[in-house]
């Protein structure tokens, strides 16, 4: 191998439409390192990932891998070459088994030539790789993909790319998902990588894993190479002040809210094999966490809430009186509003616009009778996004054209539009730079001061100590705690509630 890096980005430019998405973008990493990319949402970072793996063609500049400048035309010419990708919004193929996922495209015959799969020894494999891993307690080579929940996709995802046995491997927010548990398993797999001197860059918004994991990091911001730094020798304000170019205040904001009356209450929530016997209760100017680990049963107790998910039992309380929800639209009805953690599945509409998606559950509040004012819908979509700080050329680009953490700031924007009496955010930030993050956190404690109650659930424990009034904590399907004061702010109390603990 020529040269001291075992993969270069040199000079990358790249436009859409005549809108520059890098400028002299550069990188390099060098062979066992786990190199971070941070910059904001829309800083470039997946844009360049995608380059590297043939996904888009640049304008100018130049990739070299050990030593030679390549160009790929696709992401199977980059596997083949060694890159593969661990990509931020998960595309499973869901009627498909686990074992059919992972050796997509790399299914063994059982005849040569033959187009007949050995579904045998595809299941051999994807278990030894579960095994391995920790993960065949749960997981099956012949489960489909469609009854795996968002962090074991976000899993299969990762082992997938560790069985290509790359030289180099693109993590864009692997941990976006993950619990504490699984998140270990992720680290023991990057530490067993790096020892295989196989190089890593590691996209992630999370400071505390950078600084715990990377060697060095490079940092984008509107599209340009602001700079490489090593970890050793950098602080969590530097590294802000490089993607922002600005001073961020730190922590998180107080609600000082007055907390009101109780706005919802759920009684004996239950449904058979996912929770049982739930009770909770919201105040209007409260935020309440829900803590857990994955597969706690927390976001199946809000989908039954808002009628994504069948309730076996139980009944919705909201101000003193007791509603039905079977469907989304009862819930929309009685300002019951949720955004997603899957808001690709089931937060936007991926092929329309910004405008058309912020829209969506909300046309009585721009309808003239059977007429949708559309001066007043522009007005209004305008209004919510750029409250959200949403980057965007305007209403009319495609969703799909977004980054992941704009995205989340157009779901946001329509579950505002709602008038929300009850808004449930699960994993309001996953995927979202700390600029957007501060946005956020500040829109919720406004929501707050204006009497509107707040079910947040969070996989990060310090937004979930800092954010939250009172956590509920929740394992096995079952509320194993409700902490209030300094125990809500304790994080050893949360996990041993979590792991099942008194």
């Amino acid at each position: 191998m020529a040269g001291k890096y075992i993969l270069e980005a040199k000079g990358i430019d790249k436009s859409f439409s005549g809108v520059t998405v890098l400028k002299g973008a550069e990188l390099c990493i060098e062979p066992g390192e786990l190199h971070a990319l941070m910059g904001e949402n829309g800083a470039g970072k997946s844009t360049l990932m995608k380059i590297i793996m043939g996904i888009y063609t640049k304008d100018a500049g130049k990739v070299i891998l050990e030593g030679q400048e390549v160009n790929f035309k696709s992401a199977r010419e980059a596997l083949d070459a060694g890159i593969s990708m661990i990509h931020q919004e998960l595309s499973p193929i869901p009627e498909m088994t686990v074992a059919e996922n992972v050796f997509l495209g790399r299914e063994q015959k059982k005849i040569k030539g033959l187009p007949f799969v050995d579904k045998k020894e595809l299941n051999r494999k994807t278990q030894e790789l579960l095994e391995e891993y920790d993960l065949s307690e749960y997981i099956k080579p012949n489960m489909k993909m469609k009854d795996l929940n968002i962090a074991q996709i976000q899993m299969m995802e990762i082992i997938k790319a560790v069985s290509y046995n790359s030289k180099v491997i693109i993590m864009d927010e692997p941990t976006s998902s993950l619990s504490e548990k699984e998140t270990e398993t992720l680290f023991r797999i990057i530490a067993n990588l790096k020892e295989k001197k196989v190089g890593i860059i590691y996209i992630s918004h999370r400071m505390e894993e950078v600084f715990e994991l990377a060697d060095r990091v490079s940092v984008l911001r509107d599209g340009q190479f602001i700079g490489c730094v090593k970890v050793a020798d950098a602080s969590r304000e530097q590294l802000i002040n490089m993607m922002v170019g600005r001073e961020l205040e730190g922590g998180y904001p107080s609600n000082t809210a007055e907390k009101g009356e109780v706005v919802l209450e759920l009684k004996n929530f239950t449904r058979k094999g996912v929770f049982k016997n739930v009770n909770l209760q919201v105040h209007a100017g409260e935020i309440l966490g829900m803590a857990g680990l994955v597969g706690a049963g927390r976001s199946e107790v809000m989908r039954a809430l808002v009628g994504y998910d069948k309730l076996d039992s139980g009944e919705i309380i909201l101000e003193g009186k007791k509603i039905e929800i079977k469907h989304p639209k009862d819930a929309i009805k009685h300002h019951i509003i949720m955004a997603s953690e899957d808001r690709k599945q089931l937060g936007l509409v991926l092929c329309r616009n910004i405008k058309e998606n912020v829209s969506l559950q909300n046309f009585d509040k721009m309808s003239t009778g059977s007429f949708i004012n559309k001066v007043k819908e522009i007005q209004l979509a305008k209004q919510y996004t750029e409250e959200m700080s949403t980057k965007m050329n305007g209403i009319g680009d495609l969703v799909s054209s977004l980054s992941g953490g704009n995205q989340q700031k157009v779901v946001l924007a329509k579950c505002l539009m709602s008038d929300p009496k009850v808004l449930i955010m699960d994993e309001p930030t996953r995927g979202i730079d700390v600029g957007a993050k501060a946005t956020i956190y500040n829109i919720m404690i406004n929501l707050a001061k204006q009497g509107i109650a707040i079910i947040m659930i969070s996989s990060e424990m310090p937004e979930l100590i800092g954010m939250s009034d009172r956590v509920i904590v929740m394992a096995e399907g079952e509320v194993k705690g409700e902490l209030v004061g300094e125990e809500a702010k304790s994080q050893q109390t949360i996990m041993n509630l979590a792991f099942g603990g008194e």
